[in-house]
């Protein structure tokens, strides 16, 4: 089980073990949610995460896409889209031990900002990087 908290401590949740590989996300959505140039995303299934303590304010971001953050200091703590009802992302800063999951790939750097090259091994991906529909970079 993976435990978590925003900034203010007002909301804490648990959720189970992750079902695909952790990101770093550069779209211009994620940025403008969390005001940083980059978010790291684990995802779990839906129906293992709940809030412990506290609530969530819910957002719609876009058609698709509804993020939930403390409403009291903002952190920024999950984001669901409907094409994967049975997911929901957190925000690994999140968690109570954020070291433990470490990014694997880049995705959406067709957004991310000139000055945002990611230098690491991990793949980068001009879109979402879901396998067969968006190949790595040829500079990853």
């Amino acid at each position: 089980m993976l435990g978590g908290h925003c900034l203010c401590g007002a909301v804490r949740y648990e959720c189970g073990e992750l079902v695909s590989p952790p990101t770093f996300c550069h779209c211009e959505s994620c940025r403008r949610a969390s005001g940083a140039h980059v978010v790291a995303w684990a995802t779990v299934k839906r129906s293992s995460f709940r809030v412990v303590h506290g609530a969530l304010r819910k957002y719609r971001s876009s058609e698709r896409a509804t993020r939930e953050f403390c409403e009291r200091c903002g952190t920024p703590v999950t984001y669901a889209n409907v094409d994967s009802p049975d997911t929901i992302d957190i925000t690994i800063a999140s968690l109570e031990a954020p070291d433990a999951i470490e990014p694997t790939t880049h995705v959406w750097m067709s957004d991310a900002l000139k000055w945002d090259r990611p230098q690491d091994a991990h793949p980068k991906f001009s879109h979402s990087g879901i396998a067969g529909r968006d190949p790595p970079d040829s500079t990853s």
